[in-house]
């Protein structure tokens, strides 16, 4: 098993780390800044003009691949990570090599918010949820907590749309002691085009879709060029799902947002269903990007939750034990209300 690479302090010899407050390089021994290019160029770990948009022996030379034995996620780090336990079950890892040959991210969002703000996020989370168990609080600990840069395919794609909708307008009055409904049904059609910009799909199988997409929207006008030292001090996954498989999410979401976009269009009616859609997708091109994502894995009752924070905005999800026992006396307490205030009215009305 190859032994870890740091990226070198070059003041004093400590390892080290992207500050996501900083958007630096800095030493966190002697305090030593610099600029990422600055410092990727120094240790020659970089060549953003690489046309083959293929990893380097420079770049590769510092990072490695752990893998987890029991849930058999890939995970590619730096030297200066120390990779003790799995992100996504919390399980030890082991590192099986380097990946020389794989495609080099087109780009990456460095990490924005740093540990100590992710677990504010997660306290903030627990907060105000009515069903959550009183003790867990105070018995839940977070296992782990890692910085990950998760892989994505950014979609761009121009959607083409020509549809059809049905919309209905109502109109009521009253004449005499008769109320009158009147119903009016009109067809509407729209066409034209959207332009859609770097669609996110994660390339990860280790990843829940859905909880990668819950943590959406990241600002891609704050991705930068890709290079290895915005991994320091982090891990970073490697895609194992192609942009070919990927493209099928990401064109579901794309002819669902054209549709919702479309009707939004239809105004004036009370109601608007579509009768008739045809949508065809054309100029569709794919990069390759990492995106920060910091996980929290924590146990309660022998189960397991794994929370997620957008490391960019931090928009935090994650799943919660649901407390039945509060939910029904929540559920008791109401009926009685109800049935006091409609014994109320009742004797009321009949006093009236």
């Amino acid at each position: 098993m190859p032994d870890l690479t740091e990226y070198k302090c070059p003041a004093c010899g400590g390892a080290m780390e992207f500050n996501s407050k900083l958007q630096k390089m800095k030493c966190p021994y002697c305090d030593t800044e610099m600029e990422v290019e600055e410092f990727q160029e120094l240790h020659s770990q970089a060549n953003t003009s690489d046309s083959t948009n293929q990893w380097t022996k420079e770049e590769t030379a510092g990072i490695h691949i752990y893998i987890c034995e029991s849930c058999g996620g890939q995970i590619a780090a730096d030297g200066s990570t120390g990779a003790s336990a799995c992100p996504f079950c919390g399980s030890p890892v082991i590192m099986s090599g380097q990946f020389s040959d794989d495609l080099k991210p087109n780009y990456i969002i460095p990490f924005k918010l740093d540990k100590k703000e992710a677990k504010a996020a997660y306290q903030k989370h627990l907060q105000g949820k009515n069903f959550l168990p009183g003790i867990f609080r105070s018995e839940n600990h977070i296992d782990e907590i890692k910085g990950i840069y998760v892989p994505f395919w950014l979609f761009d794609t121009d959607a083409t749309a020509d549809m059809k909708f049905n919309g209905e307008r109502i109109r009521t009055w009253t004449s005499g002691d008769t109320e009158y409904t009147e119903h009016e049904f009109y067809q509407a059609q729209r066409t034209g085009e959207i332009r859609f910009s770097h669609v996110p799909a994660d390339g990860s199988k280790k990843m829940d879709d859905i909880l990668m997409e819950s943590i959406e929207p990241y600002d891609f006008s704050e991705a930068v060029p890709f290079q290895s030292a915005y991994l320091a001090g982090y891990l970073a996954n490697r895609y194992d799902v192609s942009a070919k498989e990927r493209l099928k999410r990401a064109r579901e979401r794309i002819l669902r947002s054209t549709e919702i976009s479309f009707e939004e269009t239809v105004q004036g009616y009370h109601s608007v269903t579509t009768q008739d859609s045809h949508i065809t997708l054309h100029n569709t091109s794919s990069v390759y990007a990492l995106y920060p994502v910091w996980l929290l894995n924590t146990t309660w009752k022998n189960e397991k939750y794994t929370f997620a924070m957008n490391g960019q905005t931090g928009k935090m999800v994650g799943d919660l034990p649901f407390d039945k026992q509060a939910f029904w006396k929540y559920v008791a307490t109401r009926g009685i209300l109800i049935g006091t205030i409609l014994s109320a009215l009742t004797c009321i009305l009949r006093l009236l």
